[in-house]
């Protein structure tokens, strides 16, 4: 039997740490459009070449090599420009180094994977846990070429990070490659050209806090002005005082908006982002600032009045209300939503089935929601599932990183606690467990309810099995009814049950000795000498 490995302890997920909204802006004139796309223009190819630079220090950055570059982007901008620009490239490049990382550690794990198989004879079979040898002579042959291929990509890139290169392109390398591909992309040269510069545009600026509105770069009031502070070579184009433009069009943030502007009238700090969305041919203006964390609550008492167990599948969240015991409740729960089609409607649909999860839980009174920290980035590699094509593109579609983070954001306004557990054999040992003692007539326990069980009691503490295996001397009742449904401290829980009062028979109805005490027998029977039968009087009527 293979060991298992050790299982970490469940905890409750800090809340967040920021907050981000948007709104629209609506109502530009064409004059404020124009000097957004300049100003977007010029700073963007300032973050461009920012960028170049903080890449050619790699690992050789200092601080005085920073406030080298911020002083040359402040002649051609300002002061607060400048902090804006070396910041996002520096958060750009350590981005990149994370990448980076976890690009070798794939390379490592389909290296090993190909080696290993490689190894065994050709068709071999391998177990459940390992894989066999390559079925055909064919593959064999293609997969040692395949095997010389990574390792020279590994070797390239443990160089680069041992050299501290990376290869980022502002814009994104997706749309970059996308140029080759247009008609795939169904965009035409100019469609594509107008995108890919509004991407590289920067319009963004740090907040500071004792400032005016809490920012002087992008300035906005709890009545919706915005204003800009323009850089140096565009100064001409200012409209009102101190080289700032303010915009014809007004903002309104719905979404936390009273929020935002008790935070604004305080003069605290807030971040602002200006982009435009080339698909809608619409404006948008994003505000952020940062939150202190929040205390959780601890784990035995967001676990006071149970919780609700979560499995996370391509298409559907599989939930399951357990009582304080580890005992399912009620019905298990599914919630669906569709990843097909483009990001912001995959993000509608989590938002969605999100919402809908929460406010069952409200109703339940439940304050915790258990979920698995699942982590598929070792599991995409081809090499792992060979030819399971679709079985990859299942998980590599599973939003697993964006769930929990929109799960823990807002969970936290509603005053829910969410607690992680480690996803090993969750849905092994629940299907094992509980799928078939829970399925009746009228209900049909999927795989997946059963892991929301196994979830939700390993949150608890709680072992997935049922009940612990009784004495092997006797199998039945002789030592007495020993369970872990019970609370260890319950009365009694490692005693035999109650004894009920009446036959043990199936044969006998429970009222059977009542019954046999007041009835008349049908048989003759012999009567001993010392009793005295007499019979009642008939009852004559006319």
């Amino acid at each position: 039997m293979a060991d298992l490995r050790s299982i970490a302890a469940p905890f409750v997920v800090l809340g967040p740490s920021g907050v981000a909204i948007r709104a629209r802006l609506k109502d530009l004139t064409p004059g404020d459009e124009k000097v957004l796309r300049l100003v977007g223009a010029h700073l963007g190819s300032l973050a461009s070449k920012d960028l170049k630079a903080r890449c050619a220090d790699g690992l050789e950055h200092s601080t005085e090599s920073w406030a080298a570059r911020k002083r040359d982007l402040t002649a051609e901008s300002s002061s607060r420009w400048a902090g804006s620009i070396t910041r996002a490239t520096h958060d750009q490049w350590a981005l990149a180094r994370r990448g980076q990382a976890a690009h070798i550690q794939s390379l490592e794990a389909g290296i090993t994977t190909i080696r290993h198989r490689l190894s065994l004879p050709v068709g071999h079979k391998g177990a459940k846990r390992a894989p066999g040898g390559y079925c055909c002579a064919h593959e064999w042959f293609h997969k040692t070429r395949r095997l010389h291929v990574l390792e020279d990509r590994l070797e390239k890139v443990r160089a680069d990070r041992e050299a501290g290169r990376v290869h980022v392109v502002r814009g994104g390398k997706r749309l970059l490659r996308t140029r080759h591909n247009l008609d795939t992309a169904q965009l035409t040269g100019a469609g594509w050209r107008e995108r890919w510069e509004a991407e590289r545009w920067f319009l963004q600026a740090d907040g500071e806090s004792g400032k005016r509105f809490g920012n002087e770069t992008i300035r906005i009031t709890p009545e919706g002005e915005i204003s800009i502070k323009l850089p140096a070579p565009l100064a001409d184009l200012a409209n009102a005082r101190h080289g700032r433009y303010v915009l014809a069009a007004k903002v309104r943030f719905w979404h936390r908006g009273q929020e935002w502007a008790d935070r604004v009238e305080a003069n605290r700090a807030v971040a602002y982002r200006i982009h435009y969305d080339t698909g809608r041919m619409r404006w948008y203006a994003d505000a952020a600032w940062q939150i202190p964390p929040a205390r959780t609550l601890p784990l035995e008492a967001a676990l006071a009045d149970g919780v609700i167990g979560v499995d996370m599948n391509a298409d559907h969240l599989a939930a399951w209300r357990l009582d304080t015991h580890g005992n399912p409740i009620a019905r298990p729960r599914r919630f669906f939503y569709d990843l097909s089609g483009n990001a912001q409607h995959r993000d509608a649909q989590v938002r969605h089935a999100l919402t809908r999860l929460l406010n069952w839980a409200k109703t339940c009174g439940v304050k915790a929601i258990a979920v698995e920290d699942l982590d598929f980035q070792d599991e995409k590699t081809r090499e792992k599932h060979g030819r399971k094509r679709r079985f990859r593109q299942l998980i590599s579609g599973m939003p697993t990183s964006r769930l929990r983070a929109r799960l823990t954001s807002m969970a936290h306004a509603t005053g829910i606690a969410i607690i992680t557990v480690d996803p090993a054999y969750t849905s092994k040992w629940g299907a094992q467990h509980w799928q078939k003692p829970t399925t009746g007539p009228t209900r049909k326990t999927t795989r997946h309810d059963a892991a929301s069980i196994a979830i939700g009691r390993r949150a608890q503490g709680h072992p997935i099995r049922r009940r612990t295996t009784p004495p092997r001397a006797h199998q039945s009742d002789v030592h007495g009814h020993r369970t872990v449904q019970a609370d260890r401290r319950a009365p009694g829980r490692e005693e035999p049950r109650p004894r009920i009062p009446g036959p043990r028979t199936r044969s006998v109805p429970p009222d059977a000795a009542s019954t046999r005490a007041t009835r008349t027998s049908k048989t003759v029977r012999d009567v001993r000498s010392d009793q005295e039968w007499v019979q009642d009087s008939l009852l004559l009527t006319d």
